[in-house]
């Protein structure tokens, strides 16, 4: 243990880094969010801690969220990345560490009389053991040291990645589930226009026998009937696709009790996130948190480069144990000791040790603009989000006046076109004004709710949950990004 010791101790007085000093760049984007008419007015706070149970509020949604958290096949594949980076970090970590390998070998050795020269055979057997360390590196210029701590941001990185795919899962399943309820509401409309139509298909048959009405009026009354029933069919095929795409992203069967009936329903459980006017919360959003641990795993490298331009420094030490009988093998007098230390200094490389620097600081450079690109990038999802968000009410205000007064111009021109007042033109442009005023309605309603899950996964929404272990429930956690730790 004489030899051990000292190079355990070796180990912990070594480690100094050449890498740079990490200092987080500044935010490429303005401090606050953009502000005028398009966008709301808020207060400066901070986003407030959220799950996704606080703004999709519908049971039947949180089900479906909580079933593709525990299913779907890309979550799976970015937890099994983070067991792999956690790996890899553990396999580099270790090089800071001797490693103390033990060893046995029982040689048996027997010479006939020819080849020992004489006249008796000559015979033996010899055990031996050994424990020892070879070739230890002393990482006296932080080389390995710097290798590890880049694997470590690589690691924190790949747990980011993960928060990310929770993040866009999330929103993907309540903008999915959000889609299905518009394609509903649009086939009840389809289904009541095409009710409409077959009576007024019905009257003014009628009417024509009678000699009423002229027969361009019953064939202008069944494009109407015509037009709604292969609304009717596409909405039947909209609806089985939705479905199909919210199948894939659970990854089982959709219960079809936890589908909604309409987007007016299911809009009303999509609550407000309201968003604070410092940009600095991009810093939660796991793409961002990301790019940085990217960033610092560049930097780490940098530091790993330059201390490749001097000396390695390694050590061996071993203990071994040789005796010609078993029972003297763990004696004093079968002992020996070695130790030898090795340095390695680089003369003539071509300039590949300099040009792995200057590789590595491409690198960092290359990290750096991505980093800020990602933040740029974030800040313009969010700045679009507030936007939409800023006009969507007085817009669908605007939608459902018209949609009310397409309503009563539809009921006011069937009433005349009845009672022989009006012709039946003026009842077909009104009936389908209204049909597209509703479904106009219909798709700003989706647009309001889908702007919320926008809002909700622009500004990092469940960052702060922990990731999951393959198959399992996932659950929230306490509010806050959750610090890193070292496994």
């Amino acid at each position: 243990m004489r030899l051990v010791l000292p190079l355990l101790l070796s180990t912990a007085l070594a480690g100094c880094s050449m890498a740079p000093k990490y200092v987080r760049p500044e935010l490429p984007v303005p401090t606050s969010w953009p502000t005028g008419d398009a966008y709301l007015r808020q207060s400066e706070a901070s986003l407030p801690s959220v799950t996704y149970r606080d703004i999709f509020r519908d049971a039947r949604l949180q089900r479906l969220i909580d079933q593709a958290l525990a299913n779907n096949r890309d979550l799976r594949a970015s937890v099994a990345n983070i067991e792999a980076a956690r790996a890899q970090y553990r396999i580099q970590r270790a090089e800071l560490f001797p490693q103390i390998d033990t060893g046995g070998t029982i040689t048996r050795r027997e010479i006939g009389q020819q080849a020992a020269g004489g006249a008796f055979a000559v015979g033996g057997t010899t055990y031996q053991a050994t424990l020892g360390t070879s070739a230890f590196e002393l990482d006296l210029f932080g080389r390995v040291r710097s290798l590890s701590d880049a694997a470590l941001s690589r690691y924190f990185g790949q747990e980011a990645a993960a928060r990310a795919v929770r993040l866009t899962l999330t929103g993907d399943v309540a903008s999915a589930w959000l889609t299905y309820a518009a394609d509903q509401s649009l086939l009840s409309i389809a289904r009541d226009t095409a009710e409409a139509a077959r009576r007024s298909v019905a009257l003014t048959r009628a009417r024509v026998s009678g000699g009423i009405a002229p027969r361009t009026d019953l064939r202008q009354a069944e494009q109407i009937l015509a037009s709604a029933e292969a609304n009717i069919a596409s909405q039947r095929t909209a609806l089985a696709q939705d479905v199909n795409a919210l199948q894939l992203l659970v990854g089982a069967p959709i219960d079809p009790a936890l589908l909604p009936a309409s987007i007016e329903e299911a809009a009303r459980t999509v609550a407000e996130l309201p968003a604070g006017l410092d940009s600095q919360i991009l810093l939660r959003r796991p793409d961002v948190v990301q790019a940085e641990y990217d960033l610092r795993a560049a930097n780490a490298e940098i530091g790993a480069a330059r201390a490749a331009l001097f000396p390695r420094i390694s050590l061996t030490g071993l203990f071994s144990l040789a005796s010609t009988a078993l029972s003297s093998l763990i004696t004093s007098q079968a002992l020996t000791k070695t130790a030898s230390g090795n340095i390695a200094y680089p003369i003539f490389s071509a300039g590949a040790a300099r040009a792995g620097v200057e590789q590595t600081r491409a690198q960092q450079q290359a990290a750096l603009a991505r980093y800020e690109g990602t933040i740029q990038t974030a800040f313009r999802e969010v700045a679009d989000a507030l936007a939409r968000r800023g006009t969507i009410t007085d817009e669908l205000a605007a939608t459902e006046r018209f949609a009310a007064a397409a309503q009563d111009t539809y009921r006011l021109a069937d009433a005349r076109y009845r009672g022989g007042v009006d012709t039946f033109l003026t009842t077909l442009d009104s009936q389908r004004s209204l049909y597209a005023a509703q479904q106009q309605l219909v798709q700003t309603r989706l647009i309001r709710a889908t702007n919320l899950v926008t809002l909700y996964r622009t500004l990092g929404g469940d960052s702060q949950l922990a990731v999951s272990p393959i198959g399992a429930t996932p659950s929230p956690v306490l509010a806050g990004e959750p610090a890193p730790s070292r496994p």
